[in-house]
C-alpha cells in the first residue's frame, strides 16, 4: 500500500471521529438531550421540547464550535513553532504571546479599580477582555518579530521569546499582589480558560482571524519542509530565511494569540497534538501534517471540553485544567517512547 492511500485511509478515520466527537459534545451538558433530538436541532427536524433546540444551537453548538477553533489552531501553532526552532519541547505560547495577553487582561481587571462604574463595567466586559488580550498579544508579537528582522539565529529568538514571556509574567505577578480579593478572583478564573462563553458573533470573529492564521500556515508550507534540512541548507535552496520567520511567527501570533484572547490561555494542546500526528502519519512533510492536525487538534479539545462539563453534571471544570491533565502524560508518554522526535 503506497503512503498516500494509506495517508487517506487514515484521514478519512478520524474525520468520522471528528464528526462523532462533534455530535457528541453537543449531547452532553446538565441538560440531557437524546442524540436523535440533537440531530434534528441541527438540521432543522422536530424535537421533543422547543427549549432543547434553543439550548443547542445557542450555547452548546457554539461551543463546541469554538473547541474546533482553539483545537485546530493551537495545534498548528504548535507544530510551526516546532519545526521553526527545531526544538520538539516548542509551543505556541513559546514567543512570549500567551503571556502577553495574560499581562493585558491583567493591566485591564486592575485598572478598573482606578476608573468610574460605567467605565469599570466596559472595561471587564467579555469584548473588554478580548480587546486588552489581543492587545498584549499584538504588542509582545510586534516586539519579536522586530527581533526577528534583526537577529540571524533562530535558537536567539526563541531564548528573547522566553525572556519576553518572563518579564510579562513577572509584571503579572506583582499586579495579582497587589490587586484586591475579588479582582484577583476575576482574573483568576479567566486563567482557567472556557469554551461556551462565546456567542454567534463572537464565534465568527474568531473563526475570521483563526482563517488568515491558517492560511498563512498553508502558504508557509514549503518554508516550513525546507526549514528541516537546516538553515543553512535552506538559504542554498534560496529560501528567504527573514520572509519565512516573519510568515511563521504571523501565522503562530494571529492562532495563538485570538486562541488566547477568546478562550483564555489553554495549555498543552499546541505542545501534545503535533507528536500525537507524527507518531500516527509518521512523516515529516507539512502538506500532510497540518491538515493533519487541524483535524487531531479539534478531536481532542472536544473531547477534553466533554470531560470539562461532568456530563449530567451541573459543574462545569476548569478547561486549562482537563487539557493539562491529558496533554501531559501524553507528552511524557511519546518523549519515553520514542526518544528521537521526528522532524
Amino acid at each position: 500500500m503506497t503512503p498516500n492511500k494509506s495517508y487517506k485511509r487514515v484521514f478519512i478515520s478520524i474525520t468520522i471521529v471528528l464528526v462523532i466527537c462533534f455530535i457528541a459534545n453537543i449531547s452532553l451538558g446538565s441538560v440531557f438531550i437524546p442524540w436523535l433530538d440533537t440531530l434534528n436541532s441541527l438540521v432543522g427536524g422536530s424535537v421533543e421540547k422547543e427549549s432543547w433546540r434553543h439550548i443547542i444551537i445557542d450555547y452548546r453548538l457554539p461551543k463546541a464550535v469554538t473547541a474546533i477553533i482553539v483545537g485546530s489552531g493551537l495545534g498548528v501553532a504548535g507544530l510551526l513553532m516546532q519545526t521553526l526552532f527545531r526544538n520538539p519541547l516548542a509551543g505556541p505560547f513559546v514567543l512570549g504571546i500567551s503571556s502577553g495577553a495574560t499581562l493585558g487582561v491583567a493591566i485591564l481587571i486592575l485598572s478598573s479599580t482606578f476608573t468610574v462604574a460605567a467605565v469599570s463595567t466596559f472595561l471587564i466586559s467579555k469584548w473588554g477582555l478580548v480587546i486588552a488580550a489581543s492587545l498584549g498579544s499584538v504588542l509582545v508579537l510586534f516586539a519579536v518579530m522586530i527581533v526577528s528582522i534583526r537577529v540571524r539565529d533562530t535558537m536567539a529568538i526563541l531564548i528573547i521569546g522566553l525572556m519576553f514571556g518572563s518579564i510579562t509574567t513577572a509584571i503579572v505577578s506583582v499586579l495579582s499582589y497587589f490587586a484586591p480579593a475579588h479582582q484577583l478572583q476575576q482574573y483568576i478564573f479567566w486563567e482557567f480558560g472556557s469554551l461556551g462563553n462565546l456567542s454567534w458573533f463572537d464565534v465568527i470573529v474568531f473563526s475570521g482571524v483563526s482563517v488568515v492564521g491558517l492560511l498563512m500556515a498553508i502558504l508557509s508550507i514549503k518554508p516550513l519542509n525546507t526549514l528541516l534540512l537546516g538553515e543553512n541548507y535552506a538559504r542554498s535552496l534560496g529560501l528567504n530565511i527573514k520572509t519565512s520567520r516573519i510568515l511563521i511567527i504571523t501565522a503562530t501570533g494571529l492562532l495563538a494569540g485570538s486562541s488566547t484572547a477568546f478562550a483564555g490561555p489553554i495549555a498543552f494542546i499546541g505542545l501534545a497534538v503535533p507528536h500525537l500526528t507524527r507518531q500516527l502519519f509518521h512523516t515529516s512533510d507539512h502538506k500532510t501534517l497540518i491538515p493533519a492536525v487541524i483535524l487531531l487538534g479539534s478531536i481532542i479539545m472536544l473531547i477534553c471540553d466533554g470531560i470539562a462539563q461532568l456530563p449530567s453534571s451541573e459543574y462545569t471544570l476548569p478547561i486549562n485544567a482537563i487539557t493539562s491533565l491529558i496533554g501531559a502524560p501524553v507528552v511524557i508518554w511519546l518523549l519515553v517512547r520514542k526518544r528521537k522526535m521526528l522532524f
